[in-house]
C-alpha cells in the first residue's frame, strides 16, 4: 500500500513523539501552551466520497425514474429484471431492434413469474405481444434469442402448430403462447 505525501510526512511525526514519549517514560504535557497559530487549509474532499455522492444522486433519479414508469404502466419489475413497453405495435425484426437499441432484449419468460409480468401488459393494451423465442433449425424446437433452449414453456393447447412454416412466438392476452409468422404487428415489451 502507497501513502500519499502528507499521510506520510503524519505517520512520521506521530511515530517520532511517540518513541521520543517513550524513551523518556513521560508523555504528559501539563500547563498552560501557547496560542497556536492558523495552520494551512485541509484538503479538498475525498474524491471517492464526492463519487459516492453522485452515484447516491444517480441511484434516487434512476428509482425516482422507475416508479414514474411503474406509475404509468409502463414498467413492471420481476425477479431482478425490468419489463417495460413503448404501447407500440411492430412487427419482430423492429421489435427486436427497437429493444436493442433501447439497451434490453425483446422480452423471453424464463417462469411463470415473468410471464405474468409480460402478461400485465398484453391485458393493459389488449393486444398480443412477440416475445424473444423463436424456432429453431429443428422444427418444433424453440430457442430463446441467445440460441439456449426454451427451459419454461406456456403453449395454448395444440400448439406449437406450424412445424417451421411460424418462427416467432406470440403471447395470447390470456398468457398462453402461439407459434406465429414473424411479420405481424405486435405489441414491443423488452426486458432489462
Amino acid at each position: 500500500m502507497m501513502l500519499s505525501p502528507q499521510l506520510f510526512c503524519m505517520t512520521t511525526a506521530l511515530t517520532l513523539l511517540l518513541v521520543t514519549c517513550y524513551a523518556e517514560k513521560e508523555c504528559i504535557v501539563s500547563g498552560k501552551g501557547t496560542m497556536a497559530t492558523q495552520g494551512q487549509q485541509g484538503l479538498p474532499l475525498s474524491p471517492d466520497i464526492e463519487l459516492q455522492k453522485m452515484l447516491q444522486s444517480l441511484e434516487d433519479r434512476i428509482l425516482q425514474l422507475e416508479r414514474v414508469l411503474i406509475l404509468t404502466k409502463q414498467i413492471t419489475e420481476y425477479g431482478g429484471k425490468l419489463f417495460a413497453t413503448n404501447g407500440k405495435s411492430e412487427d419482430f425484426e423492429t421489435i427486436f431492434h427497437t429493444c436493442k437499441n433501447a439497451g434490453g432484449f425483446i422480452a423471453s419468460p424464463r417462469n411463470e413469474g415473468e410471464n405474468n409480468a409480460i402478461l400485465e401488459f398484453v391485458k393493459q393494451f389488449n393486444t398480443y405481444a412477440y416475445m424473444g423465442i423463436k424456432e429453431g433449425l429443428l422444427p418444433g424446437e424453440f430457442l430463446y434469442l441467445d440460441n439456449t433452449k426454451v427451459s419454461y414453456t406456456n403453449w395454448y393447447s395444440g400448439e406449437p402448430s406450424g412445424r417451421g412454416t411460424t418462427t416467432c412466438v406470440e403471447m395470447y392476452t390470456d398468457g398462453t403462447w402461439n407459434d406465429k409468422k414473424c411479420n405481424y404487428d405486435r405489441l414491443t415489451v423488452c426486458e432489462f
